[in-house]
């Protein structure tokens, strides 16, 4: 019979008093502060809410707040280019200084309201020539002396586009379109215009030129 051999080893007992190792516990850990972060008012005023991604809107309704669409902003500012084009219009309207307007029709006369007022001394009106003065209502006149001692006021208005023709050697001359009149009779001499000028009925009293 073969004897059994058995495979666990034997150890062999030590004199003393037997080991006994702590039992293993895990390490203490220090507790974790919770941090709580606020985030600064601009942050928090940008930031958009998952409720306002998908579609909700500030005032909390369904749909869009109510505020200015294209098609008012369009409208607004045609009403304003609308308002801009009314005030050019308006000021395109209004005579200027110097506008080639007529400032009285073809042939009349700058009567009413000037009798006896002088126009000039007789002295300052050359003879054979012409004087530039202003009238009753300042309206333009050209005072001729044709002769020694007679005098005749002419609306120096010319009758094409209302200019004020100034004296040119014997003829008055229209400076915007070059229409000539006469200084005998105020006839026209040259066009565009085609009426003569208005006359102003005047009187020589004292050595002065006065409106008759």
């Amino acid at each position: 019979m073969t004897p059994t051999t058995d495979p666990t080893p034997t150890v062999p007992a030590v004199d003393g008093p037997a080991r006994t190792d702590p039992p293993l516990t895990a390490p203490a850990h220090a507790p974790v502060p919770t941090v709580h972060a606020t985030l600064p008012a601009a942050v928090a005023a940008a930031h958009v809410s998952p409720a306002a991604a998908h579609g909700a809107t500030p005032c909390g309704a369904a749909h869009a707040c109510a505020g200015p669409t294209r098609r008012s902003v369009l409208r607004g500012a045609g009403a304003v280019s609308l308002g801009a084009a009314a005030l050019v219009l308006a000021a395109c309207a209004a005579p200027a200084d110097g506008d080639d307007e007529p400032a009285a029709g073809g042939g009349a006369s700058a009567d009413g309201g000037g009798a006896g007022a002088v126009l000039a001394r007789l002295e300052d009106v050359p003879v054979g020539g012409a004087l530039s003065v202003d009238g009753p209502d300042d309206v333009p006149l050209v005072l001729v002396q044709p002769t020694a001692g007679t005098v005749v006021a002419y609306v120096a208005v010319c009758t094409h586009q209302g200019c004020t023709v100034v004296p040119d050697r014997d003829v008055l001359v229209c400076p915007c379109h070059a229409s000539v009149f006469s200084t005998e009779d105020g006839s026209v001499t040259t066009g565009p215009a085609e009426e003569p000028l208005g006359q102003l009925p005047v009187r020589v009293v004292d050595g002065e030129v006065l409106v008759a």
